[in-house]
């Protein structure tokens, strides 16, 4: 997850390092009524026999931590295990860390995308667990692969592994490109705290980044200040009069930021100043409202001072909108074979680029529980650790397993798939609402 502060949220137990408690299903006589056992068993079984090798990977990626658009390492050795397991690949694919692994039987057929994420934080490593996400896509491949060969299906599968989640956006060039146009649904899962076994479903918040510069005029702060147009003057303005906006923002609205300058000193009036500023709301179209009041604050400031200002808008990042059909799918099959579900702790803090592949496509993205020490959650050193452990990697690979399953039935069951549309589609009129007045 980018941009977020993740720490243990939940009022239940947290899955500590030495629990002697294992994961096991919360709803193991559901198992009965699963849709195609002996499609799981086929997915079981290929990921068991992938174990050791799923498990090398993952701790390569970790031991060899990239920041985003400077994930070689991981490219290679994804790409390379990728060609290994029959899959065609498209190494480079759009960005130069980015790649395709397809694989593609019988004729005709729908495609189920999976994604996988590579990249690290500066400083602290995988301490979001991003070896994890890319040994998960790779083993819902592999076992989609392996079913799609057992039982004669016609379909593709098709991986991506998108760069730069957590600073750079990257599934939105890879969306720009059209790296998802041929995808009939698409799949990925994260791992966080949680309690023992437990998936959630949770939402991610929408995001806008924001740079504003100011551009005035030097002069000696003593001997002529009236000769100079004061840029930090502006940035301290446009501080003032987002901290004046907050009292009529409602409480789930945040806009926060800094603001700095460059060869500032005391007997010179400053020419430059930058500001970094986030806008965060539950919805996208709450964002975009916001947004519409905030920039106002810094252009007023400009006029103030008369300063020039620049504004950029970055990659905005929507609102995760999570496929209700695909993740009940999921969650009968996490219930009667793994684990538990978690309706108290997730990822809603934080914003994640895969959000906007939800507004394009059905999509899921579902949070997955490893053990993790007190204030140890997701961006932290103690969850580096975390995403390094076996029990991590077996968390990792029982949600792969119902992913995998539901990734099959999205290319074989026909009414499953119309749900799973129209799912999509009641949600794409809700966000095209959804407007909050302020």
């Amino acid at each position: 997850m980018c941009y977020s502060d993740l720490i243990d949220n939940t009022s239940g137990p947290i899955w500590r390092p030495g629990d002697k408690e294992r994961p096991s299903p919360a709803n193991p006589d559901g198992a009965k009524n699963l849709y195609r056992p002996d499609i799981l068993e086929v997915i079981e079984s290929k990921i068991a026999e992938l174990d050791a090798e799923l498990r090398a990977l993952s701790l390569d990626i970790h031991a060899h931590p990239e920041l985003g658009y400077e994930e070689h390492h991981a490219h290679d050795v994804l790409t390379a295990f990728m060609i290994k397991r029959g899959f065609e690949v498209e190494k480079h694919y759009h960005l130069d860390t980015a790649w395709k692994a397809t694989f593609s039987h019988g004729s005709g057929g729908r495609v189920i995308g999976v994604n996988s994420e590579m990249d690290a934080l500066k400083g602290i490593g995988h301490a979001c667990g991003h070896n994890l996400i890319a040994i998960a896509g790779i083993a819902v491949a592999c076992a989609i692969k392996s079913a799609i060969e057992k039982f004669d299906i016609s379909g593709t599968v098709m991986l991506l592994g998108t760069p730069a989640e957590e600073r750079g956006s990257g599934k939105l060039v890879l969306l720009e490109k059209g790296a998802y146009k041929d995808m009939d649904a698409c799949l990925m899962c994260h791992p966080g705290p949680g309690p023992i076994g437990s998936i959630n479903f949770f939402s991610c918040i929408s995001l806008q980044r924001l740079e504003i510069e100011y551009f005035g005029h030097t002069a000696h702060a003593a001997l002529s200040p009236w000769e100079g147009i004061n840029a930090l003057d502006a940035a301290v303005l446009g501080y003032n009069n987002i901290s004046a906006l907050r009292q009529q923002l409602r409480p789930t609205h945040q806009v926060h930021g800094v603001f700095g300058g460059r060869d500032w000193a005391p007997n010179i009036i400053p020419d430059y100043a930058k500001m970094t500023y986030h806008i965060r709301a539950p919805t996208r179209a709450e964002v975009e409202m916001i947004a519409k009041r905030v920039v106002p604050c810094f252009n007023a400031a400009g006029l103030a001072t008369g300063c020039e200002v620049k504004i950029h808008f970055g990659g905005l990042l929507y609102d995760m909108r999570q496929n209700k059909a695909l993740a009940g799918e999921v969650a009968n099959i996490v219930l009667s074979k793994y684990g538990d579900i978690n309706y108290e702790s997730g990822a809603g803090g934080a914003s994640s680029d895969f959000s906007n592949v939800t507004y394009e496509l059905p999509s899921l993205h579902p949070g997955f529980a490893i053990p993790t020490i007190p204030n140890g959650g997701n961006h932290t050193p103690g969850f580096e650790k975390a995403a390094s452990t076996v029990e991590a990697h077996y968390a990792c690979l029982n949600v792969s397993k119902a992913l995998a399953s539901t990734g099959v039935r999205v290319l074989i069951d026909d009414e499953f798939m119309a749900e799973v549309k129209k799912t999509f589609e009641k949600d794409q009129q809700l966000t095209g609402k959804g407007v909050v007045q302020g």
